[in-house]
């Protein structure tokens, strides 16, 4: 066995064992491999031991990946923050968002999502730290933007996702999958029909679980430590 294949089915074990300890069925959650910086061939060892769906945080990155994989049938996810002018190829390779966070990227995917594609299946991003250094809408207004996305064309709006604080207080831990998973429920009782609630990462994919996580995004657990940069993590964002 692979080194990622030892490590994708020890993720999977540990998805397991997880959602026995929350009384929750395994098949509840999915995994979505987060392959930034990682090379075609790594997410090709990972397809062959049977992962399925990658996501990627930097669109030109993700761009030679999804044409250097082309034969295989990925389902491409784009994580995180948005800047305006890549919404057209996000719009037209991808089959999922996790980050909208203002209504101006939201309008912009749905005018660029081509008509031969299905809608793109999109999640609203909340900032539920509530750091500056973070995208997100703020929780108090995520059903605005929640309803705002829902109206658009070509788009259909799954849920919602976070990147909580990365923090060893697990008390603190909780308590941010735990408002994410209250947002999660205060929307569906409002109407809104949702199957998904991205959050989770590699060191606390086990809380985000225990509160109700629905995808989880994990990378390095998958793949190994990060080992570069690329030009696009270190630019600004635009608006």
């Amino acid at each position: 066995m692979t080194t990622i294949a030892s490590r994708l089915q020890n993720v999977k074990n540990r998805i397991i064992e997880a959602a026995k300890n929350a009384g929750r069925d395994p098949a509840t959650i999915h995994l979505l491999a987060a392959s930034k910086t990682n090379t075609p061939d790594k997410l090709r060892e990972a397809w062959e031991a049977g992962q399925t769906v990658f996501g990627e945080n930097y669109l030109q990155e993700g761009l030679v990946k999804i044409r250097a994989l082309a034969d295989l049938p990925i389902e491409w996810h784009f994580i995180g923050p948005i800047q305006s002018n890549k919404t057209k190829l996000i719009a037209e390779n991808f089959s999922w968002v996790h980050g909208i966070d203002r209504e101006k990227i939201a309008t912009r995917l749905s005018s660029a999502r081509p008509e031969s594609l299905p809608p793109l299946q999109v999640c609203v991003q909340v900032n539920v730290s509530g750091e500056i250094t973070k995208s997100g809408v703020d929780p108090q207004k995520a059903a605005e933007l929640a309803a705002f996305v829902s109206e658009l064309p070509r788009l259909q709006l799954r849920g919602i996702m976070a990147v909580p604080e990365l923090t060893k207080v697990t008390s603190l831990q909780r308590e941010q999958f735990q408002e994410m998973r209250e947002i999660y429920e205060q929307l569906k009782q409002q109407g809104f029909d949702l199957d998904t609630l991205s959050m989770g990462m590699s060191e606390d994919m086990e809380h985000a679980i225990a509160e109700g996580a629905t995808i989880i995004r994990i990378g390095t657990a998958i793949f190994g430590p990060r080992r570069y940069a690329i030009p696009e993590e270190l630019g600004s964002r635009r608006p």
